[in-house]
């Protein structure tokens, strides 16, 4: 197999923090690689010298002569006057495949739009949502015809059916591809083998071939060995400690070399405990206690916006230790509903019955709650330098410290943090909240995967009742007793779980295809749109 890209001994600092050290990575014709890794290990700082859009501080990087690479950001910028059209076959004309005319250049970017689901391809970028305009990010990317192909976080914004849609597509695809995504789902099913970059590994670097699911199983097995050989290290520098204690004199090589070692052995042992991983504590979500049975009912509730109608008739009944998980494609109604629970606006006809004194906790997936000119330490307490959780006093820099934040970060504003640094403030400022009924949209959004894992485990235990909107099918399965699905043509519809939902778009997408006679495309926005039409 041809290599694409060879990198000897990279290193790469910022300051004092060294993200990677010594790393040795080849990505072949047929590669599928997924990079994961706590929140400012240096994902994204690894794809953009993969990328040639940064360096490493010493260290090699070989690409084929005449590579052809494409990169799909985080967060793409477009100029929102122009069509999707222009932009994608704008990518086509900007990087040609010597052997295709021009023609043949704008037929493969139409044929990537209507991959991506584009039927409308004059519509104007500025008033796409976040998951169409990723969807633009994309099909431009592979409008230019890339050997490899660089994402990062290309799941972001996408709802699961547009989740689906790029897993498809990636699948699909005869190209390489690097990817970083915290998507544990979207990774089993992408993927061929994945870097982990975290400050535990030596070098920074963890690698396995597999699956995301064989990857847990041989981090789980190297992590064990290594805390064994921690142990005996550990054990055997006691031992030479009391020796040492004992004042032997170096007359002897042999003596001399031993006392050498000792230090060496304590030189190692230091280092081991120094490349620890830092993660979020335990997030515990606290409860009122509360022990009413029905604590939100709605009855027969309809909803419509810009003429649009995002459900109607809907009966919901919430009670403690429930979760309903809302799913459905971007602008079929999901955000609307949560809002409508929450209290912030009011349905059209039907009625909501909230239980006297209800407590609601709302998490807002657009944040807006947070001031950016917000000084961290007054988003972690808004009043003092103490916080009360769970009725005993915590001081500020003990409760930041539980969520990764040093107490040289405090004075910062919250618009210079990151977005993982973000959701971590969103995660807690609810923890300081009993709620009797949470609502969460999207609270994974910038979550790295340790902080992901151990915010699961906390819904799981919540005694209250709960309301999620996710793209996290991993999440969602686990957390959700019952899904509410939004936007079909028959209504809002229960399902079991993501597995049963996902079924019936495929079922969907299939009928709309023998009925047209072709591969299905989106449609103008109308009332009663399905899963797949957006």
């Amino acid at each position: 197999m041809s290599s694409l890209i060879n990198c000897r001994g990279l290193e790469k600092s910022y300051g004092s923090r060294a993200l990677f050290d010594g790393l040795d990575l080849t990505i072949g014709e047929s590669d599928r690689i997924g990079i994961i890794g706590p929140n400012g290990a240096g994902k994204t700082t690894l794809l953009n010298i993969l990328a040639g859009e940064d360096e490493a501080d010493s260290g090699t990087v070989h690409r084929r002569k005449g590579l052809r690479m494409a990169m799909v950001p985080q967060d793409p910028q477009f100029d929102l006057g122009e069509s999707v059209s222009t932009v994608v076959t704008r990518a086509a004309q900007a990087h040609p495949n010597p052997v295709e005319t021009e023609t043949e250049r704008e037929v493969r970017a139409q044929i990537v739009m209507e991959r991506m689901g584009f039927s409308q391809t004059s519509v104007v970028i500025g008033t796409l949502s976040g998951g169409w305009r990723k969807r633009v990010a994309v099909a431009a990317a592979l409008a230019s015809d890339p050997e490899l192909l660089l994402l990062d976080e290309p799941t972001n914004h996408l709802d699961l059916e547009g989740m689906l849609h790029l897993e498809r597509l990636l699948t699909s695809e005869r190209l390489a591809f690097v990817l970083i995504s915290h998507d544990r789902v979207f990774l089993d099913r992408t993927v061929s083998r994945i870097l982990e970059v975290a400050p535990q590994y030596p070098g920074g670097v963890f690698t396995a071939e597999g699956s995301y699911s064989g990857f847990l199983h041989k981090r789980e097995a190297f992590l064990t060995a290594r805390a064994q050989y921690r142990e005996g290290l550990a054990n055997r520098v006691r031992r030479e400690l009391e020796w040492l204690g004992r004042g032997p004199k170096a007359r002897t090589t042999k003596a001399q070399a031993r006392i050498d070692a000792a230090e060496g052995m304590q030189e190692e042992l230091k280092g081991l405990d120094r490349i620890s991983v830092g993660e979020v504590q335990g997030i515990e979500l606290t409860g009122s206690g509360r022990k009413t049975k029905r604590l939100l009912a709605a009855t027969q509730i309809s909803k419509s916006l810009g003429g649009k109608e995002l459900f109607s008739g809907l009966d919901v009944l919430l009670r403690p230790g429930q979760c309903l998980g809302v799913v459905g494609a971007n602008g079929s109604g999901k955000s609307t509903l949560l809002r409508v629970f929450a209290g912030e606006i009011e349905v059209d006809e039907g009625a909501i019955r909230r239980a006297d004194g209800l407590r609601i906790v709302y998490f807002d997936q657009n944040r807006e709650q947070l001031d950016p000119r917000m000084p961290l330490r007054r988003a972690l307490a808004e009043l003092s330098d103490t916080v009360v959780y769970r009725g005993s006093p915590v001081h500020i820099v003990t409760w930041a410290k539980r969520f990764l934040f040093s107490a040289d970060q405090l004075d910062l504003p919250l618009g210079e943090l990151s977005g993982g640094e973000k959701a971590r403030v969103h995660i807690a400022r609810l923890m300081l909240r009993p709620a009797d009924l949470l609502i969460l949209d999207e609270p994974t959004n910038d979550l790295d995967i340790p902080t992901l894992e151990v915010l699961e485990e906390s819904l799981v235990d919540f005694p209250g009742a709960l309301v999620l909107v996710t793209h996290d099918r991993l999440l969602m399965d686990r957390v959700a007793t019952v899904l509410l699905g939004l936007g079909s043509r028959q209504g809002a519809t229960f399902f079991a779980d993501v597995a049963q939902w996902v079924e019936t778009v495929t079922a969907t997408r299939q009928k709309t295809t023998r009925k047209k006679g072709s591969a299905p495309r989106e449609k103008k926005k109308k009332q009663g749109l399905s899963y797949l039409e957006k």
